[in-house]
């Protein structure tokens, strides 16, 4: 064997020996090393499963230790110490927030993983004062406490998600959607300030006038350029009361149409989603729990079996002296749709209620052991004028029912998304979030479908489709294992994405978990 061969066996089996540490294996030298950094708050270096776990169950990469900071300084410090081992440590380090990743994002394999929730019971400061309202919170306190907060001044944020036990720092890093989305944008668009410690283990303050490329590029940036340990949101006053709104469509095209029209109209609802639904026995029965039908003997003639149908949800805010006011104003928008008119059902609701209607969901299924289950989840953007074409295959050929969980699917605005940010979405004035929020409960008995084998071809089969169709699909929580891959997701921005890597994460330290950039190897 000649010496170049044998050279260069040597340094592949290095690589691969290295790749494990970095990678797998807590290393036993990380606990004396890591002692020794100054903190207020403290290093766990014992019980750390906790952080190899998350929300999608499928992914589990234990770290070397877990810090709880009292700080951005304590995270900043520790940060600032792994930079300074340079690119001969593999350490790196993930911030987690509430644990809803769903394919190990947030984990940190051998390395540091920050426990953001031990930042929450900080100074939440709310400003209601003056024309634009804000309320500063920690990064890692989740959204239904900064919605407690906020509302003890009679103000809300504008923008939400479905769920609201997540952190700030979780979906400021991703986009935060739901159904007033098509208004007021994703979260990263009401975002006023952040503070962020950057790979380097620096403290930064950014905003749109203030290193204003880190602030946009930690907006949906997926962690990669620093974790973000404060951040100002924007407030408005908030209703008392919600009048929710549910009906259905057999019709794709009508429901869609309906859709488009309303949230181009600039008198419209205050929350508007549609949900796929498939083949689902009892369906209108199972609203009855929450809802109202307007015409009751309708509706229990109404049968779902076998169907596929489109359901249409709605809100309209409102306080209780202008009751009078909101019920003209949903009649006259009711009036322009064109859905199954048995299959209209309401309620009032707080607005508390309704925007923490998925908890309620969530106690359920834990008391069933449905919580901590594997989640495929698969969320997309797909381009208004490829929204037939995909409904066609997915939901005409592809997916047969929708009982493993909810297929989520409305239209937004993009005028209403900062292109400046680091998301990336399809290239059209409108396009469609469609969510696949599949769960795979274990098998109870061997005959028994393997729900996660089945969701996750599902996904695949949706996935190839996209691609071979030209679809001019983008991943939402986007997934990917190659370079390649992410460097298709993110098209043109790459270059852009790539450079604020550089600039403020160079050793790739942060948010290993997302499998974009790797940690450079000692060896050359």
């Amino acid at each position: 064997m000649h010496s170049h061969d044998s050279n260069l066996l040597v340094k592949l089996f290095l690589l691969l020996i290295l790749t494990l540490i970095a990678m797998h294996v807590s290393d036993p030298d990380v606990p004396s090393a890591l002692q020794a950094i100054a903190v207020d708050g403290h290093f766990n270096f014992h019980d750390v499963s906790s952080a190899a776990r998350d929300f999608g169950h499928r992914y589990h990469f234990q770290p070397s230790a877990i810090l709880h900071p009292r700080s951005a300084s304590d995270i900043a410090a520790v940060v600032k110490h792994v930079f300074r081992l340079g690119p001969r440590s593999g350490l790196t380090v993930a911030a987690r927030g509430h644990g809803h990743s769903l394919q190990g994002q947030a984990q940190a394999p051998g390395g540091i993983v920050v426990h953001m929730e031990s930042l929450r019971g900080g100074e939440t400061r709310v400003e209601h004062r003056g024309e634009s309202p804000y309320v500063d919170v920690s990064g890692g306190e989740l959204w239904i406490d900064v919605l407690h907060e906020s509302l003890k001044h009679g103000l809300a944020p504008k923008s939400w998600t479905d769920y609201l036990h997540l952190s700030v720092g979780g979906t400021l890093s991703n986009a935060g959607v739901s159904g007033q989305a098509f208004r007021h944008g994703p979260q990263i668009s009401n975002v006023y300030q952040l503070e962020i410690v950057t790979g380097k283990g620096v403290v930064m303050n950014c905003s749109a006038t203030e290193n204003s490329d880190l602030f946009y590029g930690a907006l949906g940036g997926l962690g990669q350029f620093g974790i973000i340990t404060r951040a100002r949101i924007a407030l408005e006053p908030a209703p008392k009361m919600v009048k929710w709104i549910r009906v259905l469509y057999s019709d794709f095209t009508n429901f869609t149409e309906d859709q488009e029209m309303l949230i181009s109209l600039k008198k419209t609802f205050d929350y508007i989603e549609g949900f796929a639904i498939i083949n689902r026995t009892g369906l209108l029965n199972n609203w009855r729990s929450s809802f109202k039908p307007q015409d009751p003997a309708q509706a229990g003639r109404f049968d779902s079996d076998g169907r596929t149908l489109f359901c249409l949800e709605m809100t309209k805010n409102f306080n209780p002296e202008e009751t009078h006011i909101m019920e003209q104003e949903v009649e006259e928008l009711l009036s322009r749709l064109r859905y199954i008119p048995s299959t209209m059902f309401q309620s009032e609701v707080t607005y508390m209620e309704f925007l923490n209607r998925v908890h309620v969901s969530e106690m359920k299924l834990r008391s069933e052991g449905l919580w901590e289950i594997p989640h495929p989840w698969l969320n997309l953007l797909i381009p208004r004028s490829r929204i037939h074409d995909f409904a066609r295959e997915v939901f005409g050929k592809i997916l047969t029912d929708s009982s493993n969980g909810p297929i989520l699917l409305y239209p937004v605005n993009k005028s209403k998304w900062d292109n400046r940010t680091s998301v990336v979405i399809p290239d059209e004035e409108m396009f469609y979030l469609v969510a696949f929020l599949s769960s795979a409960p274990a098998k109870s008995s061997p005959s028994d479908r393997d729900t996660l084998a089945h969701a996750l071809k599902q996904n695949s089969r949706i996935l190839n489709y996209c691609g071979k169709a030209g679809i001019g699909m983008k991943q939402y929580l986007p997934h990917y294992t190659t370079q390649e891959e992410w460097r298709s997701h993110f098209g043109a921005r790459w270059e852009k994405f790539s450079q604020r890597k550089e600039a403020y994460d160079p050793l790739a330290i942060l948010a290993p978990g997302q499998r974009i950039f790797h940690k450079a190897l000692p060896w050359s």
